[in-house]
C-alpha cells in the first residue's frame, strides 16, 4: 500500500513538473511572439518604411532621430525593419492558414473514406510529400511569378502534405474511439461526426502543427526572398533586408543584424509556444 501510494505521489509530481515546465515555455514563447507582432503592427509610428533619403545613408543608431540608423538608401531602419516584420509575419501566418486547412482537408477525408478512397488519398499524401518543398515551390513561383499573394499561395500549397500524414493518423485512431462509435451506432452522419467528433479532438494537434509550420514557413519566406525569388524588388521583407544588408555586414553589421534577430526571436517563439501546446496535451492525456 504504502509502495503505491509513493509511485502515485511520485507520478504526481513529475507530471506537475512537467505541466510547469511546459506553461513556462508557452508563456515565454506568446510574451515573445505579442510583443514581435505589436511592433510589427505599430510600425506606422515610426514613419514611411520606404522613403529614401540618399543624403542620409547608413547613419549610425541615434542619428537625426533615427533610433536605429539608416539603411543603404537613406530609409529609416526601425521603420524598415517593423514593416518587413508585418510583411514577413502575415505571409507566414495566412500561408499557415492555407497549410492548415487543405491538409486537414486532405488527411480527415483519407482516414473517413471507403477503402479505395483511403488508398487514392494516402497515395496522394505520399507523393506530395516526395517532391522537395524548396523546388516545389521555386517552380510555382517561376510560373506564378512573385510577390505577396505568389508567394503565401505558394507556401501554403507546397507545405500542408506533412500536417496531412498526420491529421490522417489521429483521425484513425479517433475513429475508433467509444463515443466515436456510439455516434455511429446511433445514425450520426459522417460529416456530422466530423464536425462534432474528429476536429474537436484534433484541436491540440492542429494548434501545435501550426505553431510549428508557421515558424517553417518564416523561414522558407525569408530565404526565398533573401535568394530573390521570393517578394518583389523594394518590398519590405525580412528577406529582403538580409540580402540587401549582405552587402555591408562589416560596415553596416546592423542591416543584416537586425533582420536576423526578428526571424530568429520569431521562430523560436512559434517553436516554445508549441513545445508548450505538445507537452499540455501530452500531460492532460496521461
Amino acid at each position: 500500500m504504502t509502495v503505491e501510494l509513493d509511485s502515485t505521489i511520485g507520478r504526481m509530481i513529475r507530471r506537475r513538473g512537467a505541466y510547469a515546465n511546459s506553461s513556462t515555455k508557452f508563456k515565454v514563447g506568446s510574451c515573445i511572439g505579442a510583443l514581435l507582432v505589436l511592433l510589427a503592427a505599430g510600425n506606422q509610428l515610426f514613419g514611411s518604411a520606404g522613403e529614401v533619403d540618399i543624403a542620409s545613408k547608413r547613419l549610425p543608431p541615434l542619428t537625426d532621430g533615427h533610433l536605429l540608423g539608416t539603411d543603404h538608401l537613406g530609409r529609416d531602419l526601425l521603420s524598415r525593419l517593423l514593416a518587413s516584420m508585418g510583411w514577413s509575419f502575415s505571409i507566414a501566418l495566412l500561408a499557415a492558414v492555407i497549410s492548415l486547412t487543405i491538409g486537414t482537408t486532405v488527411g480527415v477525408l483519407a482516414a473517413s473514406s471507403t477503402k479505395i478512397g483511403r488508398t487514392i488519398l494516402t497515395r496522394y499524401i505520399d507523393l506530395s510529400i516526395s517532391f522537395p518543398e524548396l523546388i516545389l515551390a521555386v517552380t510555382i513561383i517561376a510560373v506564378i511569378g512573385r510577390g505577396f499573394l505568389p508567394l503565401t499561395l505558394t507556401l501554403g500549397f507546397v507545405s500542408w502534405p506533412h500536417l496531412a500524414r498526420v491529421v490522417y493518423a489521429q483521425t484513425l485512431g479517433l475513429w475508433t474511439r467509444e463515443f466515436v462509435l456510439a455516434a455511429k451506432l446511433s445514425g450520426v452522419r459522417p460529416m456530422r461526426i466530423i464536425l462534432s467528433h474528429i476536429l474537436p479532438g484534433l484541436r491540440n494537434t492542429l494548434l501545435v502543427m501550426f505553431a510549428f509550420i508557421f515558424a517553417d514557413l518564416l523561414v522558407a519566406e525569408s530565404g526565398l526572398s533573401f535568394l530573390g525569388i521570393g517578394a518583389l524588388l523594394g518590398d519590405p521583407s525580412l528577406g529582403n533586408m538580409l540580402a540587401d544588408g549582405r552587402r555591408f555586414i562589416f560596415s553596416s553589421s546592423l542591416l543584416m543584424l537586425l533582420p536576423c534577430i526578428a526571424v530568429i526571436l520569431a521562430v523560436t517563439s512559434a517553436n516554445l509556444i508549441g513545445d508548450g501546446l505538445s507537452s499540455r496535451s501530452k500531460n492532460a492525456t496521461r
